[in-house]
């Protein structure tokens, strides 16, 4: 079993920033594809970013290619989303998700591990 456990959500004014973490335990953490997604309000679950087991290979979603950047750390077991230039249509429930597969993908239903969830809210 793999926990995720997100933070570093709140509440911001459009243009601004907020950077995503997502800490992972009970597997190698190098082993793992890493996502991000986002859920709004009456919408369903979308694609925002992937990163492969070792960093190499990164995918963003067209409408946040060149705001966002995803990272991660693989001695502190951590998958970061650091988000610039946000827009009030940003707002969104943010999930962790973690892949057990080597390849690095966008589709929602595919990656094995979720975690709870961090709300992003950026006023206009």
């Amino acid at each position: 079993q793999v926990q995720l456990v997100e933070s570093g959500g709140g509440l911001v004014q459009a243009g601004g920033s907020l950077r995503l973490s997502c800490a992972a335990s009970g597997r190698t953490f190098s082993t793992l594809t890493m996502g991000w997604f986002r859920q709004a309000p009456g919408k369903e679950r979308e694609f925002v970013a992937s990163i492969g087991r070792i960093g190499g290979n990164t995918y963003y979603a067209d409408s946040v290619k060149g705001r966002f950047t995803i990272s991660r750390d693989n001695v502190k077991n951590t998958v970061y989303l650091q988000m610039n230039s946000l827009k009030p249509e940003d707002t969104a429930v943010y999930y962790c998700a973690a892949d057990l597969s080597m390849l690095v993908r966008t589709a929602v239903h595919v990656y094995d591990y979720w975690g709870q969830g961090t709300q992003v809210t950026v006023s206009s």
